[in-house]
């Protein structure tokens, strides 16, 4: 079946002077800019600030962004407090990659420490490993200085009440037996059920259940970063990582070509390598905003229920983005002119 794409209309010129294309945002000159997914403007001010006013690397705008949105607890699925697991724990995934060396940082299914994205800069910076995760990863952040604290809210705890008191609907639990759809379990596996029996579910992800923060930017030397930071699905099983610290899904960054991030539904997402693909697409010539249109592409073939979004930066500072499942994807950036975050919306793809 063929699906029909929407191509967005851009802009392009200096941060004072801009006018209509069709390829992408764009700076005239080299200079930082600051790119994440959704309208988090206090988290791209905060890494505006670190790359231009401190004039700071592209990392140390990743990290500083992401922190700031793992503290205001963005959409609630950023950071401490949200998207509580079965359990009703909060756990926590992050990345951050350096385009220069091609070095990054993660951690997966982070328990008990707040600074998610830190940590993962501190797997990056202090280990020669790329992820760890886990309780494992706990230690790691302990024996680093961080501090050990409940993730848990009473606004947490309320929603993951809410949905134990609704039958544990909606869940990701397919293939088992007691029926899913009308039990909390425990399940068990069906043996009458097969993988290709499996009946496809809405996506649960949402505006307001997107699952990330995706952060990219360039730095005064040209440098260019990306990262991730979340709280993951909500009510997501025990144990689960999504894409947001995989690198190529949630992230990527090479300083040949460009970056991107990437944020929505994770599990289906991380199968595609959704950042990758737009870098790479970048590299044979493309537009970031049609580039992050492939990458999308990619998966609406295979899953075109799917919800997720894009946003793309090319090491000339040209950028953009691409969306698919919402009505509208809004994105912040900041660079030349303003200290001030703007956010654009994209029309989706559905």
């Amino acid at each position: 079946m063929m699906t029909k794409y929407l191509l967005f209309m851009v802009l392009y010129g200096s941060a004072n002077s801009y006018f209509v294309v069709d390829a992408g945002y764009r700076t005239c000159d080299m200079f930082p800019v600051v790119l994440n997914t959704w309208a988090f403007t206090e988290a791209t001010e905060k890494a505006w600030e670190t790359v231009y006013l401190r004039n700071k690397s592209a990392v140390d705008a990743i990290e500083a962004g992401c922190t700031t949105c793992e503290k205001l607890q963005c959409d609630g699925t950023v950071g401490y407090g949200g998207s509580p697991d079965e359990s009703g724990e909060t756990t926590l995934d992050a990345m951050i990659m350096d385009g220069e060396t091609m070095n990054m940082g993660a951690v997966g299914a982070l328990r008990r420490v707040k600074s998610a994205i830190s940590v993962a800069r501190h797997v990056m910076d202090y280990t020669d490993h790329s992820m760890l995760v886990g309780d494992q990863a706990t230690r790691f952040a302990l024996s680093m200085g961080f501090k050990e604290e409940s993730l848990q809210t009473e606004t947490s705890h309320a929603i993951w009440k809410t949905w134990k008191d609704n039958c544990c609907q909606p869940n990701f639990w397919v293939n088992v037996s007691p029926d899913p759809k009308t039990s909390c379990g425990p399940y068990k596996p069906n043996p009458k059920k097969h993988a290709f029996e499996r009946t496809k579910q809405k996506s649960v992800f949402s505006e307001k259940n997107h699952d990330t923060i995706g952060m990219v930017a360039i730095d005064f030397k040209g440098r260019i970063a990306a990262g991730t930071s979340t709280n993951g699905a909500r009510h997501k099983i025990p144990g689960r990582v999504g894409d947001s610290p995989i690198p190529g899904a949630g992230a990527y960054a090479d300083g040949n070509v460009g970056a991107a991030a990437a944020t929505g539904d994770g599990d289906v997402m991380m199968r595609f390598l959704p950042s990758l693909l737009a870098v790479e697409e970048m590299r044979k010539g493309e537009s970031p905003g049609a580039a992050g249109e492939y990458a999308l592409r990619r998966i609406a073939a295979y899953y075109p229920d799917f919800v997720g979004g894009i946003v793309v930066l090319r090491k000339d500072g040209e950028y953009g983005a691409a969306c698919h499942g919402l009505s509208t994807f809004p994105f912040s950036v900041c660079t030349q002119g303003s200290n001030k975050a703007t956010v654009h919306n994209v029309t989706c793809m559905r």
